[in-house]
């Protein structure tokens, strides 16, 4: 699950980006409101988490923003403001929750979870492709032979694999999705977790591999 964090304090920042990415979600963080807007609008998120008081726009403009553009996703507001006015002003502008400052780790993850449920509501806590099966909640891959535990990108690109595997995806297609928009990353990085991935399914035994399709991506295939 992707993330936006969009905080201006830099030091909270690298913190709740590190909380959050030790609890397996892929987090992309900004430092302005104005960032923030353009990160939302143009790339593809699960759940974005709004500082109110930014730079060049405060959370709330940034929410409104996004929501008259049409986007949908779960937004929880982080602000030291706890007044009731300024509360029903985020949820009015479209906010999902709202957390005041200072907070529980344990709280932030406990509301993200919450209003990002309705997105796995319904949805399989596992996949399976010919003799692999897939765990959602401990991204462990496991056959009739052997398992392995798959790291939080590694399970993301198989996650999209397995989804639709008749599908052909597309390098830049698994960089918007997993590595996030104007990531540093090289295209490249593709093709590593692509390796990676291909070596553990046949240390598992796996009867499914990656197929690439020259010029257009990657597919699952049973062999």
């Amino acid at each position: 699950m992707r993330i936006l964090l969009a905080e201006d304090e830099k030091e909270l920042s690298r913190a709740l980006v590190a909380l959050f990415t030790k609890n397996n979600y892929s987090v992309d963080a900004v430092y302005d409101g104005a960032d923030a807007i353009t990160y939302l609008t143009e790339g593809d998120y699960d759940c974005a988490v709004l500082d109110v008081m930014m730079p060049k726009a405060d959370g709330i403009t940034v929410l409104k923003t996004i929501r008259k553009a049409g986007k949908t996703l779960p937004v929880l507001i982080l602000t030291a403001k706890s007044e009731i006015d300024d509360r029903i002003l985020g949820l009015d502008s479209g906010a999902d929750d709202y957390l005041t400052k200072p907070f529980s780790v344990k709280e932030l993850l406990a509301r993200v979870r919450a209003i990002t449920r309705r997105l796995t509501a319904g949805v399989d806590a596992s996949l399976t492709y010919g003799n692999c099966t897939l765990s959602r909640a401990t991204y462990l891959l496991t056959t009739p032979t052997g398992e392995t535990r798959l790291t939080n990108k590694e399970f993301q690109m198989l996650e999209m694999l397995m989804s639709a595997p008749s599908k052909v995806i597309s390098p830049e297609q698994f960089m918007e999705k997993i590595w996030g928009y104007d990531s540093d990353s090289d295209i490249g990085v593709v093709w590593v977790y692509v390796a990676y991935l291909r070596k553990k399914l046949t240390a598992v035994g796996a009867n499914a591999r990656i197929k690439a399709l020259r010029g257009a991506g990657y597919t699952l295939e049973i062999v």
